[in-house]
């Protein structure tokens, strides 16, 4: 049973009454004669239709009409109410004026709706749908101040379409568009839609611009409808161009030059006749481009490899947009601009024009960051960032940064000290595949190659420090804006302990000198501070389309991470016999590791959103082997995982980290991972959104672990999962998402069986319930 303070009941109720009464009290406010609109409704007569029909006609001719009534929430007008009781404000800004017409809404009125126009506009949507019969009639239905504008839509019989022609001649454009006409969205039998005819010109237009007809527009195409064949209800459609097409629109184009102006100022450059500059004496020319660079900044050879256009081609809007899409992704040019001139109209040629304005090649970023955490953990951190954008004037980026940080533990029941870090790394990334094979990219997106190095320096006072050494090799491809592929084939990092204290090794090997305080040993902390070499491929896969404009999007990626495999092969590596084989004096990892993030998106409205995620990894050692590295294992808990535990201290399995007798928190790690979350998002004002969350998961162990009792995964594993549940506040800010969110457990795995679950102890009146059950994660972004 939830139990709720006394003080709480009023308030809701308090709150409930206030609401209740601002939602019939916004009529007292209107003048003699003036009523509240309070929307419209739409009648169909017709016996032809089915009821799917006639709802999809009606949800369709509901969002035409205009206005819209009052936002409303469960049938109450809380922003009409904060505008009617708000007085008006004697200047446009301040507290009242934001309050009047920032928070409230204007009521609409029923004299602020134009019936005759919107019954226009009903009878001009059904003819555009086919029913070129519709008429409308409206009626008003009003009652305590409030008004409904009633619309009767009678339809008539919809007109099919009984023929489709494409008149043939003998003009080039034509037989384009008699190659194609089989594949027109134009079926007979199928309902006459203006919004297909469109989709039809659309589709015509898409085919001849990649066929050379640069000037040619889906306007040039008329699709004409004669309904006086047929006595009954059916057109005969007969697509062709209009009468008035440019004879420049119905010639195909070839490219003859193609010029490239690298370091394009519009300020500083002479233009020509067509806006274009004049070719000056700083001309060079590679293969068929001529490139104007008078300060040699760039390398020709880019920008062959760049464009997909060569002297004699036809023209095609695929490859125009491809090349400024590349252009882009190069990350060196602010502005990428491009014209194409007729440079012979006889024989249809044209030149093509590339503006191209340079961003500053280098840049110094100073960030800093101040950061809690659901650890207790509160901190900052300062990164210095330099960027070279075209190292080798070919395009490549040299980045290199350097960064320290702290972090204090501010509270928390025990002490797990403090965490100083420093840094640097440093990472070149080429504009190409560099590779022994050839690799041809026809994608909008330039691939990539990346070599990386970096080393990281950790010390957690009075424990232990380690020496992060990592680099990396490899690719970044794009196929489409949608898939990318980042396949490293050399990935290697090495782990070096130095100064563990001796508070530390206390808890690795125990100590029971001390009758009253005895210390069990803990082997498992010993893993931390182990040497560690890990080399091998990875390899990342990513697919989205949540950038598109649709009610559901989708968000997958998945990673492989293979170590050691082929030098545990060969050396015949065998550590659960006894045969562990070393590099450089260091045990080398070898395990196997595959993670799988999927994450799907479904938009309510325009105002809220469904987000939902679901994680699962395993990752499996074996030969030289016996643990996952620590580094590579999976772990829970935190602002962006299972919000209601603190970031680590969850898992695996039932384990109950609470047993551990060390002075401060060791992070819980798994071998095996499965996620959960579950997300509701609205937009309340502006920047001001809100979130209802729960979260489910935990992480497992492969093999049985005597120092973690419960860990391992089993057949049981579904009682082990941890839930929880909460609300949050973010503030968007554009630049910045700022995101709170307050979470607690309703389901802890450690707890005795039968009585996990926690709905029986919630009580949000006592301060030490909310103490140790209520987490707040501060954090930027969105979690997923």
């Amino acid at each position: 049973m939830i139990k709720l303070n006394t003080s709480y009941y009023k308030i809701f109720a308090t709150l409930s009454v206030a609401v209740l009464i601002s939602s019939c009290s916004n009529t007292k406010f209107l003048q003699e004669g003036q009523m509240l609109y309070t929307g419209a409704k739409i009648n169909i007569k017709n016996d032809t239709l089915s009821k799917k029909e006639k709802s999809n006609l009606k949800e369709a001719l509901l969002d035409q009409l205009r206005p819209k009534p009052n936002s409303s929430f469960l049938g109450l007008r809380p922003k009409l109410y904060v505008y009617n009781i708000t007085k008006e404000p004697t200047k446009e800004k301040g507290l009242r004026y934001w309050l009047k017409y920032k928070i409230g809404e204007k009521p609409v009125l029923l004299q602020d709706v134009d019936r005759e126009f919107n019954k226009k506009i009903i009878v001009n949507y059904s003819e555009n749908k086919g029913f070129f019969n519709a008429k409308a009639s409206s009626d008003t239905i009003s009652k305590n101040k409030k008004a409904q504008v009633l619309y009767t839509l009678k339809p008539g019989a919809r007109y099919l379409i009984s023929q489709v022609n494409f008149p043939e001649d003998s003009t080039v454009i034509n037989s384009e568009i008699q190659a194609i006409k089989d594949k027109t969205f134009l079926k007979a039998g199928n309902p006459f839609d203006l919004d297909v005819i469109k989709a039809e010109r659309q589709r015509i237009d898409e085919h001849l611009k990649n066929r050379g007809f640069y000037y040619f527009s889906p306007d040039n195409i008329i699709v004409q409808a004669d309904s006086t064949v047929l006595k009954e209800p059916k057109v005969e459609l007969f697509v062709k161009l209009k009468n008035n097409t440019p004879q420049l629109s119905k010639e195909p184009f070839t490219i003859d030059k193609t010029i490239v102006f690298a370091d394009y100022n519009l300020e500083d450059v002479k233009l020509g006749k067509y806006g274009i500059p004049y070719i000056t004496d700083s001309v060079e020319v590679y293969k068929d481009l001529y490139v104007i660079d008078p300060q040699h900044k760039f390398k020709p050879k880019i920008f062959d490899r760049t464009l997909y256009f060569d002297k004699g081609d036809l023209y095609n809007r695929k490859d125009h947009n491809l090349s400024l899409n590349r252009l882009i992704s190069l990350g060196v040019f602010k502005f990428v601009k491009n014209e194409f001139v007729v440079s012979d109209s006889l024989n249809h040629t044209f030149d093509a024009y590339y503006l191209l304005t340079p961003r500053p090649f280098q840049s110094l970023r100073l960030e800093t960051l101040g950061k809690t955490n659901s650890a207790n953990y509160t901190g900052g951190e300062v990164n210095l960032n330099w960027t070279h954008r075209n190292f080798f004037k070919g395009a490549e980026q040299l980045k290199g940064a350097i960064y320290g940080a702290a972090d204090v533990q501010v509270g928390g029941p025990k002490d797990a000290n403090n965490i100083i870090r420093f840094g640097a790394n440093a990472q070149l990334s080429i504009p190409r595949i560099v590779a022994p094979f050839r690799f041809n990219s026809s994608s909008a997106y330039v691939p990539r190659t990346n070599f990386n190095l970096g080393y990281e320096y950790l010390s957690r006072t009075e424990l232990y420090t380690l020496h992060n050494f990592n680099t990396s090799f490899g690719y970044v491809w794009k196929e489409n804006e949608r898939k990318e592929h980042d396949l490293k084939i050399f990935d290697m990092t090495l782990v070096a302990p130095q100064k563990v204290t001796e508070k530390y090794q206390t808890q690795i090997d125990g100590d029971d000198s001390d009758p009253l305080n005895i210390i069990k040993p803990n082997p498992s902390l010993q893993r931390v501070i182990d040497k560690q070499l890990i080399f091998g491929p990875t390899y990342n896969y990513t697919y989205t389309n949540t950038m598109l404009p649709k009610k559901n999007t989708f968000y997958y990626k998945g990673s492989l991470d293979l170590a050691g495999t082929i030098t545990g092969l060969v050396s015949g590596a065998d550590a659960k016999a006894g045969k562990q084989k070393e590099l450089f004096g260091i045990p080398f990892s070898q395990y196997a590791k595959m993670e799988h993030d999927f994450r799907y998106y479904r938009k309510v409205n325009d105002k809220s959103t469904i987000a939902t995620r679901f994680i699962a990894g395993i990752g499996y050692p074996y030969g030289n082997s016996t643990t996952m590295p620590y580094v590579k294992q999976f772990f829970v808990g935190g602002s962006n995982s299972i919000r209601a535990f603190r970031a680590r201290t969850l898992g695996p399995g039932s384990y109950d980290p609470r047993n551990e007798e060390a002075s401060f928190f060791f992070d819980q790690s798994g071998d095996i991972k499965i996620e959960v979350n579950a997300e509701y998002r609205a937009n309340i004002y502006k920047f001001l959104n809100v979130a209802v969350f729960a979260d489910a998961g935990n992480v497992w162990l492969i093999n049985e672990d005597d120092d973690k009792p419960g860990g391992k995964f089993s057949k049981d594993f579904a009682k082990e999962i941890a839930v929880g549940a909460g609300v949050g506040l973010r503030l968007d800010f554009s630049i910045l998402i700022l995101r709170l969110d307050l979470a607690m457990p309703l389901r802890v795995p450690y707890y005795e069986e039968g009585n996990r679950w926690t709905f029986d102890r919630i009580d949000f009146g006592s301060g030490a319930w909310r103490k140790d059950n209520l987490i707040l994660n501060i954090a930027i972004g969105y979690p997923f």
